[in-house]
């Protein structure tokens, strides 16, 4: 689907830019694939890098609260993927502003430059935490989500459709507890905030894939929820630090005990699949197509949580899945 198109991946500089787009390159033949970010100096590390040195790549400096900027950047553009956003829980809770500015605003401009430009699919990549928020990162992917699947409808006949994807934590992304704990077992010593917790695993790879095969199969106004593993906190710590001291710390501001991807609240507009769950817009008044995917509908009070219908790891299964992180 992807040779000879055009592809724009707003964050393309990030952990999932950066693995979204070698992974393209190496499967596809795409016209042009275009990296759109802010960082300049990111930018040039990727340029430099043998990885990414293919005639089709191109990079852009932009901002996604710049509609304008996006617009140029979105001339001619078959497919969008959003990664870009502010991340850090604790920095939203000083900045709420900016990350207003980011992930809400943003959204809309994404939303708007697409349609402007005659974007045939959009993907917006969202998180766990937008589920029944707690803090102000996980409001503003609420808020971004909602702006995506309603803007199938302001696309007039579906010339661009959009599509959310929604996913727990990645495996050793920054400021994640498993580079955490690779860190401070080197004192001997690591600090757990509570053992009970359960976290959703799933890798950079599998992330990826996830978001190309929800780009192909999208009709627009789905959000896409993969099944994937969890575990709790104490077993994380039994592989990655197993003989070290461990000091509970309690709960930071902002976090939860267990993680939700489909609150029991969607429950009535879920379709599950082999491998995925897709939750249906609440609203189809553009005239919902998902039915053409199939799927088996939930139950009514269904929930998708890190301790609650999903598989949870063994040790073995969860050593396995962090081998590139095990101690010496």
């Amino acid at each position: 689907m992807l040779d000879d198109s055009s592809i724009l991946v707003t964050g393309g500089t990030g952990s999932f830019g950066k693995e979204f787009i070698r992974k393209v390159l190496q499967s596809s033949r795409p016209r042009r694939i275009i990296i759109y970010s802010r960082d300049e100096w990111k930018q040039s590390e990727m340029q430099a890098d043998p990885d990414f040195q293919d005639k089709s790549v191109r990079f852009f400096l932009g901002d996604v609260r710049d509609k304008d900027r996006l617009g140029l950047a979105m001339r001619d553009v078959d497919y969008v993927i959003h990664a870009a956003a502010l991340k850090q829980v604790p920095a939203a809770e000083y900045n709420p502003h900016e990350f207003i500015k980011t992930n809400v605003n943003g959204a809309t401009n994404i939303v708007e430059a697409a349609i402007g430009a005659k974007v045939k699919r959009v993907v917006a990549l969202s998180t766990d935490k937008a589920v029944n928020p707690v803090n102000l990162y996980g409001a503003t992917k609420l808020c971004s989500d909602k702006v995506f699947i309603a803007a199938n409808s302001y696309a007039g006949g579906g010339a661009t459709t959009f599509s959310v994807v929604r996913y727990g934590n990645v495996v050793g992304s920054r400021g994640s507890v498993i580079p955490l704990f690779q860190k401070q077992r080197e004192t001997g010593k690591i600090t757990i905030t509570n053992p009970d917790m359960t976290r959703f695993l799933i890798t950079l790879n599998q992330g990826v894939d996830f978001v190309l095969q929800s780009l192909k199969n999208m009709v627009g106004g789905e959000l896409f929820v993969p099944k994937i593993p969890a575990c709790t906190v104490d077993s994380l710590a039994d592989v990655l630090a197993p003989n070290c001291e461990r000091e509970i710390i309690g709960l930071r501001p902002g976090e939860k005990i267990h993680e939700i991807l489909i609150p029991s609240d969607e429950a009535r507009n879920v379709l599950e699949f082999e491998n995925h769950f897709v939750i249906q817009p609440v609203q189809a008044f553009w005239g919902n197509k998902i039915g053409i995917l199939g799927g088996v509908s939930c139950s009514p009070d269904f929930h998708y949580a890190s301790n609650v219908n999903c598989k949870t790891l063994s040790l073995d299964e969860l050593s396995d899945l962090l081998k590139g992180y095990l101690p010496n």
